[in-house]
């Protein structure tokens, strides 16, 4: 017998997370059913240890503003970017004063975010993009600092044995976050379960087959006991990480048509000596090596993890042609269609940088990853860290013209009418899941949105306005959304050391 309802998940990770506790917001009377392979929430590329930890805000990640030709700094993504993550904080906000969420300290604590380089040349980039960005009200409170002596007495663990005879700079912004988004994840889940929502876990998408009444027929197999089962739904968003590509080529909908995926994994060191852990409490940020995609830019990084700090540092990139972390040797070649293979071929033409990246990384040995984290910390002791494997990110690949070009970042993949959408990309990801969801919505239920807007207005104070341009909002939403999820103590919100240039 078929079941019927009106909204299939496919995935339990925070798009689908976020997406349901919108729709369950907005549309109570709507049956939400949720589809997860694994046994458990977050298990894929929400999980903290596998890199969604971040709250990317373009505070400190310089590929979000690039230097010009010219020499001048581009800060328009690093400022979409910034607008987009102050949506997410508000929502997470209003969940937590409408009790969807309990104690945010649980998924957000505050945490510095920083930039980093060496060398005279890097320097004078990060001051043009302080110069660039600190009057920006979204980045208020940035700093610029080269002083050998206030870098020691901020970052200790990254100071000793540094050779500063080579020019050093900062930029350090204290309002940001670090964020648990397994922790959010599945408390966002947790309230759609108990309002109603049939989350199963151990679930299977196998196959979409789209019906004359624009419905969908999703065949979905109980990994336990090995039945299947078939349910009817008005609408399906795939959220499944790694694994949409596959299950959007399966739809058959036009508009995956060109779309490829180029899967990278990565490594981790993890910090195993609790001494040095405390000596650390920062999200330290420095440049991409030539040829690396943004998401391997390394970082030293505070984690708040089930309430312990954590110490990371890396991503080493990896490479295998698996698309999930627990997928298959075959979900590459699977993916490579008649319609999408000479975006493939054309990527393997333009992307040679990466490939040499790639090379380079999977040849370097254990030692050689020791001396990389030596760049940040000059005395690392490779006993004090031990090497795991994070996530597995899917980069996707666009066509452009006869070929292709990969495009990093998220988009959004939806039918034309608005019965099936999924999400494909990488980082900035889960911090910006919010705007995403609100994409899917507004492109997939376009009259129930204009509905909606009220009380998504409610959720969302700035919706439709960009605070970047509205000074005396941002304050206001900064403020509430600062107290709401515990981010400062009392009432005030400066920045302790506001739009200062601490100079050597």
């Amino acid at each position: 017998m078929t079941e019927k309802t009106d909204v299939v998940l496919i995935g339990a990770g925070i798009m689908s997370a976020t997406l349901g506790a919108l729709l369950r917001q907005l549309q109570p009377d709507w049956s939400i059913s949720l589809f997860e392979r694994l046994d458990a929430a977050a298990a894929e590329s929400s999980d903290p240890w596998n890199n969604a930890g971040t709250g990317h805000s373009a505070l400190c990640e310089l590929n979000y503003s690039p230097q010009n030709a010219d020499g001048s700094v581009d800060i328009i993504k690093a400022i979409d970017i910034n607008e987009r993550f102050q949506v997410s904080r508000q929502f997470w906000s209003y969940a937590v004063e409408s009790g969807i969420l309990a104690e945010p300290s649980t998924f957000i604590n505050p945490i510095p975010h920083v930039s980093f380089v060496h060398g005279a040349d890097n320097a004078d980039y990060l001051r043009k993009r302080y110069e660039a960005l600190a009057p920006q009200p979204l980045f208020e409170g940035m700093e610029f600092i080269d002083s050998p002596d206030e870098f020691s007495r901020r970052l200790p663990l990254m100071s000793r044995g540094r050779d500063f005879s080579e020019p050093i700079a900062l930029n350090w912004t204290d309002g940001g976050t670090d964020i648990d988004f397994g922790a959010l994840t599945q408390e966002l889940l947790a309230y759609l379960g108990r309002s109603g929502g049939d989350l199963a876990f151990g679930h299977e998408v196998l196959d979409l087959r789209k019906q004359s009444d624009g419905s969908w027929l999703v065949k979905v197999r109980n990994l336990r006991t090995r039945e299947t089962r078939t349910v009817n739904s008005k609408f399906v968003f795939v959220g499944a990480g790694g694994g949409a590509l596959p299950l959007l080529q399966k739809s058959g909908i036009k508009e995956i048509d060109g779309f490829g995926g180029f899967p990278v994994s990565g490594q981790f060191f993890r910090c195993t000596n609790p001494a040095l852990i405390q000596q650390h409490e920062a999200k330290v940020y420095g440049k991409a090596a030539v040829g690396a995609p943004p998401m391997s830019v390394p970082h030293l990084d505070t984690r708040v993890i089930k309430g312990q700090p954590g110490l990371l540092f890396g991503p080493y990139a990896g490479w295998t042609p698996k698309f999930l972390k627990d997928g298959k040797l075959t979900d590459l070649f699977k993916s490579v269609k008649p319609n999408n293979i000479f975006s493939l071929l054309g990527v393997g033409v333009t992307e040679l940088g990466l490939t040499k990246y790639l090379v380079s990384e999977l040849l370097k040995s254990e030692a050689g990853k020791v001396d990389t984290l030596s760049e940040f910390i000059p005395r690392a002791d490779g006993r004090d860290w031990e090497l795991i494997t994070a996530g597995q990110r899917v980069q996707v690949i666009r066509r452009k013209g006869v070929g292709g070009v990969l495009e990093f970042g998220t988009a959004v993949v939806a039918a034309e009418d608005g019965t099936i959408a999924g999400l494909l990309g990488a980082s900035p990801g889960a911090s910006t899941g919010v705007t995403a969801m609100l994409d899917v919505m507004q492109r997939c239920f376009p009259h129930e949105y204009v509905e909606w807007t009220p009380k998504l207005k409610e959720m969302i104070p700035s919706l439709g306005v960009k605070l970047s341009d509205n000074p005396a909002l941002f304050h206001e939403v900064w403020d509430w959304t600062s107290k709401t999820l515990g981010l400062v103590a009392g009432t005030d919100n400066t920045p302790k050391h506001a739009g200062v240039a601490v100079d050597g």
